[in-house]
């Protein structure tokens, strides 16, 4: 388990970088390895934050936030790539873009997938369960998504020109911006499940990023937008068996075969 924050600021300050700091240190208990912060430097309009729990590669080569070889995309990643010696080993054997590895995580190799394919195709390519944040420098624009069953969480929202996003909701009121109010329909949501269900957050402003497991999130920085839309198209269900397909329709005669 890792954990990720970051935030977008229409008002940068000085202070961007003792900010990040301490919304990644909220998430300490989600990555006790390692720690990592970077800025979009000199503008600093745009924050990234990791926790590292570190399982595949133990070394600082899978250090976050993690930069692409040219230098374009910035990623803060939480999860697991299952398939992603598959994707290496198809980049290797592609004869347009040539990958230089430093180590061994899937945070690497998603990365690389993003630099060769984009981030649409890269996310359809990708088997696993993961919560992204991407910078990307070229287009500026940030980038999230969530895997297609939602198993990692991501909260993200507007408080002010300040677009705040995280992992946990603890995150985002660690920065100074944040001032929230409690939202009365989310807490009877709470107390009639003993959860609040997605997409609500129990303040109002903020959403859990679950309101379609699979879906993508773009801010662009150069003419200020927001847009949601579908990035991970949903694998093919494998056909049921015709004992089970039958089941569903007439259970009393499957049960007959069964005995």
């Amino acid at each position: 388990m890792c954990g990720l924050a970051g935030f977008y600021s229409g008002d940068p300050s000085e202070n961007s970088e003792r900010v990040i700091e301490v919304m990644t240190s909220s998430l300490f208990r989600r990555g006790p390895d390692e720690s990592g912060v970077w800025l979009d430097a000199p503008e600093a309009l745009v924050a990234l934050g990791h926790r590292r729990l570190a399982i595949l590669d133990l070394t600082k080569a899978g250090h976050q936030p993690m930069h692409s070889a040219s230098g374009r995309y910035v990623l803060a990643f939480n999860g697991e790539i299952y398939n992603h010696l598959d994707l290496r080993a198809k980049l290797d054997g592609s004869n347009l873009y040539a990958v230089a590895w430093c180590g061994r995580s899937d945070t690497e190799t998603l990365l690389a997938c993003i630099e060769a394919w984009g981030f649409q195709q890269a996310l359809e390519a990708i088997t696993g369960m993961f919560a992204i944040a991407v910078w990307d420098r070229e287009q500026q624009s940030l980038l999230l998504a969530r895997d297609r069953l939602g198993e990692k969480p991501l909260y993200y929202g507007w408080q002010g020109n300040t677009f705040l996003f995280g992992s946990e909701l603890k995150a985002l009121k660690a920065h100074p911006a944040f001032d929230a109010e409690v939202d009365r329909g989310a807490l009877s949501l709470f107390l009639r499940h003993n959860f609040i269900p997605a997409p609500y957050s129990i303040y109002q402003i903020y959403t859990n990023f679950q309101r379609e497991p699979g879906w993508r999130l773009r801010l662009g920085i150069r003419r200020l937008s927001l847009s949601l839309t579908g990035s991970c198209r949903p694998r093919q269900r494998p056909a049921q068996p015709p004992l089970f397909r039958a089941m569903t329709q007439k259970p009393w005669k499957s049960l007959k075969k069964l005995c």
